[in-house]
């Protein structure tokens, strides 16, 4: 199952919620929640399906937990959506850079930078 369908359903991400808090029993997870517990267990096995949760098996009992890596698909969406960019590459400080020491050079010598002719003073 892809991470962004399991993360749709409210009571799934209220899950994942409760796992961030570290790992816990299938019985311990349907209390908080006004739902049966083989419903819960339905929502943890597509949790689980997804990558965002991993299962143990400890005797009779299923203890979930929260599969951090499988929040990397939707960690690069979130960044990209809040506008994180790839750095600025060197060779753009480096065109920048000449400009500028171009612009300082023309100055100090008294002429218009666009058009190289010597600036006339006025008075």
């Amino acid at each position: 199952m892809d991470p962004f369908i399991a993360l749709a359903d409210p009571i799934r991400r209220d899950l994942l919620r409760a796992l961030a808090s570290g790992p816990a029993r299938v019985v311990d997870l349907a209390a908080r929640h006004p739902i049966s517990r083989p419903a819960v267990s339905k929502h943890l096995r597509l949790l689980t399906e997804a990558g965002l949760a991993t299962v143990e098996d400890h005797g009779r009992e299923r203890h979930y937990a929260l599969a951090r890596p499988g929040l990397a698909p939707v960690r690069a969406l979130l960044d990209e959506l809040a506008g994180h960019r790839p750095p600025i590459p060197e060779s753009a400080f480096d065109a920048l850079d000449l400009e500028v020491r171009r612009t300082v050079h023309d100055r100090r010598a008294g002429t218009d930078a666009g058009t190289g002719r010597h600036q006339e003073e006025s008075a």
